[in-house]
């Protein structure tokens, strides 16, 4: 299994992984925000990214005033950046985006340690069922996500899951995958 909690994996992989691993270490994004838990998570790292996907770092944090601060003196200065509040599954959480070079990137932040996030959950999944299902359910994911499906929905319309996928996928059974 791969360890997510690291990007070491990224300097093995496809082209653009190994591009993402040079952009984030080149410009020491994760070691900026490291006392924030960062984790990459969603499509890159499990390569279902399309064209446009960005890279999403979740991070943990209790001081959601200190982390903007932070954010915004480490980053505030890149091209595109905006930060915001918002409120994601009752949880306050703080997103900011910027550019570096060719990638978007999306810093979340929510109260909650990395591992328990719905991003860190959903991606692990994700790989897991990827794992299970083979290269051709990988080329149907890349192919909805061309077509505008966000990733989960991908994933509910090709397992044919009921309901809300955001939900059902952190319920899904892996040896059902088979």
């Amino acid at each position: 299994m791969t360890d997510f909690t690291t990007i070491e994996y990224l300097k093995n992989g496809n082209q653009k992984q190994v591009l993402a691993y040079k952009t984030l270490t080149e410009y020491e994004v994760l070691a900026n925000i490291a006392k924030f838990d960062p984790i990459l998570v969603g499509t890159i790292p499990i390569n279902i990214d399309i064209e446009n996907s960005d890279l999403d770092i979740i991070c943990y944090c209790k001081n959601k005033e200190y982390f903007i601060e932070k954010l915004e003196s480490f980053f505030g200065n890149k091209n595109e950046f905006t930060i915001r509040e918002t409120i994601i599954d009752n949880e306050e959480t703080v997103v900011a985006n910027f550019k570096i070079e060719r990638f978007e990137i999306e810093i979340f932040e929510q109260n909650i340690p990395v591992k328990n996030q719905n991003g860190y959950k959903h991606m692990i999944i994700e790989h897991k069922i990827l794992q299970s299902k083979g290269e051709d359910f990988r080329l149907e994911i890349i192919k909805l996500k061309q077509k505008g499906y966000k990733t989960e929905p991908a994933f509910g319309f090709l397992l044919d899951l009921k309901g809300n996928p955001y939900q059902e996928l952190l319920n899904y059974k892996i040896n059902s995958a088979s």
